[in-house]
């Protein structure tokens, strides 16, 4: 094997100081898009929440700046300002802010718990930023260091008066860099939802969000005396609960602390959010772990304690006790061992034990303590494992019938021609009407079209086995082809994209939002791999002389109106798709080179989701209230 002497000694690079990040930015924020640049925030505001666990800070404040920077303000001690040890030349903060791996959480005293700890965060803000400004009253002075061009001192650190009232603390103002972020502009909800959560873990916490950009004019202050207790009846409000009580309760032991709430509801999904010092596990780990393995035996013992479940009986299981639960399960621990710096799960093997112990004593003295709550939940579990059992059955009969197993396909279904996936499409139409229009206007060789008929079982309101015996849920399983739930393969879907075609009406809306849940719920990975879409039909038409000019919407048509104030025709609303030509239907909505589609992510899946979890019947105003009030922004479920 020839030798390539081209590779020499000089082809080695090392990198110093905040280079690494600017080379390689997804290694320390996971991405350059939204979630990278949101991620930025997350770090400063994180090194706030570490001030305030460690019982210095009591107020946080996030201000989204009108030219596109962001800004946190803690009241907490203020980062060391005097000369490092190791570089007495410089001082401590700017250490911090432009040295990887230096911070005050490698097991010195400033922090007993905390949520970074591998000493990157703020530093990597820096590098990832045109400007920073850095502020601390500390010692009754106030300081100011800027930075530049990704972390490049424009000056040393310099007092600049007095700290305002004597306070203390540390403030963060920063500028992500254009040249780094697929976009720069920060999202007003996805910050207070984090900044909510942040208040619901550090009980007492103040925390103040103001966004100051054009249009945003939003203010928000979130504390919660009750903790996580307040965070389990937030997360519970659009459901009903089983009981009105929350079990909550908390244990310390060697410098760890575990503290747990949770409440039954009277849905069929889990919802288990575990935090590690601050930080969203997503992913769970040990302390998660501990959690549900004594639920699970807590629950157990109970039921045959009370002669709830009888000797013969098999035990439940961990998903029958945890069929509606919501629960919060936040740790706080000294040298946490997360998994990456976007730390996504826990791998502390004691907090596992620590967090099962405190769940098998405290959980055991609540159902004591509240036998009304505790056989409602024994009696919800119980039902819950018997439709375990039906769901096996109707999954077995749903695999026969619908081609699981390679059976078939439904009838109902007009296939394409083409056996590749990358450039099938599946379009979901109502009706059959609506399916006749779709047949004729598709390229039959790469456009399949499935009608159902009506709005679609909720999902959210019904048990797995209820869900496998609808026949159109039946259809949809079998024209995807890739299995269900658990046993979901998206490697093995017969389209990669399924296009949801509804009416543009509040009935479309409503099963656009029934098919989205079923996707989010059952086929997640569908959704995460970006193969769902919304086809977004035309809801009005008019002439612009000869030429038929068709508008998505309202805000369309008013935005025409605003464009064209001397237009004289009349709009003519579009009759539902089953009534639209089929030339009219491909050249507004099939054909690929003229149609609009919105392509669904987990977020606007998982809204869908919360629009059916409160759903009641065919309540409009109650759907319409609901999504104003959360979700102005996603017109695609403005019904």
């Amino acid at each position: 094997m020839a030798v390539d002497r081209t590779y020499t000694e000089d082809d080695i690079t090392i990198l110093e100081g905040l280079d690494p990040v600017r080379m390689r930015p997804g290694m320390y924020i996971g991405s350059t898009g939204p979630t990278g640049l949101h991620h930025l925030v997350w770090e400063v505001v994180d090194n706030a929440v570490d001030e305030a666990m460690a019982g210095y800070a009591t107020r946080i404040d996030m201000t989204l700046l009108a030219d596109g920077g962001a800004r946190v303000i803690d009241d907490g001690r203020g980062i060391p300002v005097g000369p490092h040890r190791q570089f007495p030349d410089r001082s401590t903060a700017e250490i911090v802010l432009t040295t990887l791996h230096a911070g005050g959480k490698f097991g010195g005293e400033g922090y007993k718990v905390s949520g970074g700890l591998h000493g990157v965060g703020v530093s990597v803000v820096n590098a990832l930023s045109t400007r920073l400004i850095l502020e601390i009253d500390r010692d009754g002075h106030h300081h100011v260091m800027e930075f530049k061009d990704g972390g490049v001192p424009a000056g040393d650190l310099k007092v600049t008066g007095p700290a305002p009232h004597d306070r203390t603390g540390t403030t963060v103002t920063f500028w992500p860099d254009p040249s780094v972020f697929e976009e720069v502009e920060f999202r007003a909800q996805t910050v207070t939802e984090r900044l909510q959560v942040m208040a619901f873990l550090n009980k007492g916490l103040e925390i103040r969000f103001t966004d100051e950009r054009p249009g945003g004019d939003k203010k928000e202050t979130f504390k919660y005396n009750g903790g996580i207790v307040d965070y389990v009846k937030h997360l519970n409000a659009s459901k009903e609960s089983l009981f009105r009580k929350v079990a909550s309760f908390e244990q310390s032991e060697k410098g760890h602390e575990v503290e747990i709430a949770m409440q039954w509801n009277t849905g069929f999904h889990e919802s288990i959010f575990s935090f590690a010092n601050g930080i969203s596990t997503t992913e769970g780990g040990m302390h998660e772990e501990g959690f549900k393995k004594a639920l699970t035996n807590v629950a157990n013992r109970y039921a045959r304690a009370r002669n709830l479940l009888k000797e013969k009986d098999d035990n439940l299981l961990g998903e029958d006790i945890r069929e509606g639960l919501t629960a919060i399960v936040s740790v706080r621990l000294q040298d946490p061992q997360f998994e990456g710096q976007t730390k996504a799960k826990l791998g502390n093997v004691p907090i596992r034990s620590l967090v099962e112990r405190a769940t098998n004593e405290k959980l055991a003295e609540w159902l004591e303590e509240n036998p009304t709550e505790a056989n409602q939940m024994v009696k919800k579990s119980i039902v819950a494992a018997q439709a375990r059992m039906a769901a096996r059955q109707a999954r077995d009969l749903t695999r026969k019938k619908s081609g699981l197993e390679g059976a078939g396909l439904p009838g109902k279904l007009i296939d394409c021609s083409s056996r590749d996936p990358r450039e099938c499409e599946l379009f979901i139409v109502e009706g059959n009407s609506a399916g006749s229009s779709a047949k004729d206007a598709r390229d039959p060789r790469t456009q399949a079209i499935l009608p159902i008929r009506g709005k679609i079982l909720n999902v959210e309101r019904a048990r797995i086995d209820k869900m496998l015996k609808n026949t159109e849920i039946q259809a949809l399983i079998a024209a995807i082809g890739a299995g269900l739930a658990d046993e979901f393969d998206v490697t093995k879907a017969r389209y990669h994209k399924v296009i949801v075609l509804a009416d543009a009406d509040v009935d479309g809306s409503h099963i656009r939002t029934l098919l989205l849940t079923f996707f989010f719920r059952q086929m997640k990975p569908l959704v995460e791999g970006g193969f769902v879409y919304v086809a977004q039909p035309p809801l009005y038409s008019t002439l612009v002389g000869k030429e038929k000019v068709y508008l998505k919407d309202d805000q369309a048509k008013d935005a025409f109106m605003i464009e064209h104030p001397d237009h004289k025709h009349d709009f003519q609303r579009l009759k539902g798709l089953g009534e639209m030509d089929f030339t009219e239907l491909k050249e507004t909505t099939i054909d690929p080179t003229k149609r609009s589609l919105l392509q669904i992510n987990v977020e606007q899946a998982a809204l869908a989701d919360d629009v059916c979890s409160v759903l009641m019947g065919d309540d409009v105003e109650l759907r319409r209230h609901f999504i104003q009030t959360n979700a102005k922004d996603v017109r695609f479920l403005d019904i």
